[in-house]
């Protein structure tokens, strides 16, 4: 799948997200809850890491590693369709500014 198509995935399942929550008289999320809930997805893949890295001991930490870090994409994914953020636009952005700045250094491997 491309980042196009991962976001439509996304935000489908947030909509289904919000159907539910709406139905259970919740209520849909607020990006703030969709930030909240992505921190604590981030706090979940931290101690995922340190588990995989021999630092603590949880078990099956390996197998779950790759669905935390789907959950962090997930959020990522709906929190910038939600800011009308062009992911894809600002990674290139990103990442042509810190090779700018890593070139200027002379730190930039020659490929």
């Amino acid at each position: 799948m491309d980042l196009e198509s991962l976001r439509l995935r996304a935000v489908a399942i947030a909509e289904l997200y919000d159907r539910h929550n709406v139905a259970a008289g919740r209520g849909a999320w607020s990006t703030g809850d969709l930030a909240l809930g992505f921190v604590g997805d981030v706090g979940d893949l931290a101690k995922l890491v340190m588990a995989v890295d021999g630092r603590r001991e949880i078990t099956d930490a390996r197998e779950r590693l790759g669905h935390e870090l789907a959950d962090c994409l997930w959020s990522i994914l709906v929190l910038a369709d939600r800011y009308g953020v062009d992911l894809a636009a600002e990674f290139a952005r990103m990442t042509a500014g810190i090779e700018e700045h890593l070139e200027a250094r002379g730190l930039h491997e020659a490929g």
